[in-house]
C-alpha cells in the first residue's frame, strides 16, 4: 500500500513542470473561453459565445502541438538546438505558394479558400520535403550538414522569387498577400479544425510511439548504428514529420519562425534528462502556456489581439541571439 502511494507521489515530483504548465494551461484556456463573456453565464447567448471561441481555442491547441513537436525532432534530427524548421526553407516555400496563387489568380485569389486549397498546400510542402530528404539521403550524398546547407539556399530562392513576384503585384492585390502571410490567431478556420486535428493526432500517436528511438536517434549516427537502428530511415521519416507539422501549422496561421524555438528552448530547461517521454509533454504544455497567456493579456489588457504572434516571434527571435550569442562566446 505504501509502494503504490509513494509512486504516484514520486511521479508528481519529478514531473512538477509538466504539472504547473498543465494547469496553468487548462486555467489560461477556461479564461478565453468564459471571461469577457457580455451574457448572463449558463444563458444561451453565453454557451454561443463560448461555442464561437473554441475555433480560436482549437486553433491555438493545433499551432502550439505542432510547432512544439516539430521543433523538439528537427533537433533531434539535427543534434543541434539552435536550428529551427525554417532553415529548411519551409516558411519560404509557404510564401511562394501564397505568392504564386496571388500573382497567377490576382484578386480572385480571396474566393480560393477551402478544403482542396488546404489540402494542396500542404500536399505541396509534404511533397517537397519527401522528395528533398530522400535526394539528398540517398547513395553518398547521406549528408545532414549538406541538407541544411540545401534548405538554406531553397529558402533564400524561394524569397527572391517571392520578392520578385510582389513587385508586379498591384497595391490591392499585395494587400490580399500581406493578410494571408501575416500570422494571426484569428485567422483560424474552424472548418479546417477537424481535418487539421485528425492529422496532428495521428502523428502524436507515431511520435508518442517511437519515442524510444528517437532517444536513440538523439544519440547520434555512430550509437545509434551501433545499437542497431537504422539512422538514415530514422532521419528521413522525423523530417518528414517535420514537414507534415509545419505545414498544418502555416496552413492554420501562417508561417512562425522562433515561436516552437522558444518553447522548445523552455522546455530543456526543467527537463532532467533528454528523453522525449519528458521533453514532448513539457513543450507542448510550455507552447500552450504561452500562446495562451499571450493572447488572453494582448486580448483583455492591451486589446491587441492580432499582434499575439509579433510578439512571441519577438521574443522568440531575442531568445535565439541570445543563446547564439552566448553559444558564440564558448
Amino acid at each position: 500500500m505504501r509502494d503504490g502511494l509513494r509512486s504516484p507521489l514520486a511521479w508528481c515530483g519529478e514531473h512538477r513542470a509538466l504539472l504547473v504548465v498543465g494547469c496553468a494551461a487548462v486555467v489560461l484556456a477556461i479564461a478565453i473561453l468564459v471571461y469577457g463573456n457580455p451574457a448572463e453565464p449558463g444563458s444561451d447567448g453565453f454557451w454561443i459565445i463560448v461555442r464561437s471561441r473554441l475555433a480560436s481555442l482549437g486553433t491555438i491547441v493545433l499551432v502550439s502541438v505542432c510547432q512544439a513537436v516539430a521543433t523538439v525532432l528537427f533537433h533531434t534530427a539535427t543534434a543541434n538546438r539552435i536550428l529551427t524548421p525554417s532553415i529548411l526553407g519551409f516558411d519560404a516555400l509557404y510564401v511562394l505558394s501564397q505568392t504564386a496563387l496571388v500573382f497567377v489568380f490576382g484578386m480572385a485569389a480571396v474566393g480560393m479558400e477551402g478544403i482542396p486549397k488546404i489540402v494542396a498546400q500542404s500536399l505541396l510542402m509534404i511533397s517537397f520535403a519527401t522528395l528533398l530528404y530522400g535526394w539528398l539521403f540517398s547513395g553518398k550524398r547521406a549528408n545532414l550538414h549538406l541538407l541544411l546547407l540545401v534548405g538554406v539556399v531553397l529558402g533564400i530562392g524561394f524569397g527572391s522569387l517571392s520578392t520578385f513576384m510582389q513587385r508586379l503585384l498591384t497595391p490591392s492585390e499585395f494587400d490580399v498577400l500581406s493578410a494571408r502571410l501575416f500570422g494571426s490567431i484569428g485567422r483560424g478556420n474552424p472548418d479546417y479544425l477537424p481535418i487539421a486535428g485528425a492529422i496532428v493526432a495521428i502523428v502524436l500517436v507515431v511520435v508518442w510511439r517511437r519515442r524510444h528511438v528517437l532517444d536513440v536517434i538523439a544519440l547520434g549516427r555512430d550509437v545509434a548504428t551501433g545499437l542497431g537502428v537504422a539512422y538514415r530511415r530514422e532521419v528521413v521519416l522525423i523530417l518528414v514529420t517535420v514537414a507534415v507539422l509545419i505545414s498544418v501549422s502555416a496552413t492554420m496561421v501562417g508561417p512562425m519562425t522562433f515561436f516552437g524555438f522558444l518553447v522548445a528552448t523552455i522546455a530543456y530547461q526543467f527537463t532532467r534528462e533528454d528523453r522525449h517521454s519528458d521533453t514532448l509533454p513539457l513543450a507542448i504544455g510550455v507552447a500552450l502556456v504561452t500562446l495562451l497567456g499571450a493572447t488572453f493579456v494582448l486580448k483583455h489588457v492591451f486589446a491587441a489581439a492580432g499582434l499575439v504572434t509579433v510578439i512571441i516571434e519577438f521574443a522568440g527571435g531575442l531568445l535565439f541571439l541570445v543563446i547564439l550569442l552566448r553559444k558564440g562566446l564558448r
